[in-house]
Parts: structure tokens; C-alpha cells; sequence
């Protein structure tokens, strides 16, 4: 089964097929989603990555240096409603 894996403090400039890329070395993605600015349209340097070995793709990759930052890799929290 797929898990949402949260991708934090990348470059702003990273697209979806960068995260692609960086990922599909540990297994088969499901989904990259990159969170935008609603306005501008630019990224906010976090996102989304679905794929089944999670697990593998975390510990690989949290901490690592992409394109001169620092990436934050973890479990994806699930969004509580905001009723």
C-alpha cells in the first residue's frame, strides 16, 4: 500500500519531475505534488510524495542535501477536518 511522504525545505525552484527523479530510485511513485502559492503561483519549498516503500525512501533521504538545502523527509500526517 502506498504512503504520503512529506518533502520539506527544498529549493523553490524544484519542480514535480525533480522530486520524481530524487524518489524513484527507491521504488514506484504514485504521486508528486508540489504545495503552491495560491497567488503567486510560486512553490512553498514542501510537498507530497506517494510510493510503497516509504519506509526506504525516508531514511535514505531525510537530511540529505538537494541542490544546496537540506531536505526534511518524514511520514506524511494526516489532515484533520477543519470544520
Amino acid at each position: 500500500m502506498a504512503k504520503k511522504i512529506y518533502v520539506g525545505n527544498f529549493p523553490w525552484s524544484t519542480n514535480e519531475d525533480d522530486l520524481q527523479g530524487l524518489f524513484s530510485e527507491y521504488g514506484e511513485i504514485t504521486s508528486v505534488s508540489i504545495i503552491r502559492d495560491r497567488l503567486s503561483g510560486r512553490s512553498k519549498g514542501f510537498g507530497f510524495v506517494e510510493m510503497e516503500n516509504a519506509e526506504e525512501a525516508i531514511q535514505a533521504l531525510n537530511g540529505k542535501d538537494f541542490n544546496g538545502r537540506t531536505l526534511r523527509v518524514d511520514l506524511a500526517l494526516e489532515r484533520k477536518n477543519q470544520d
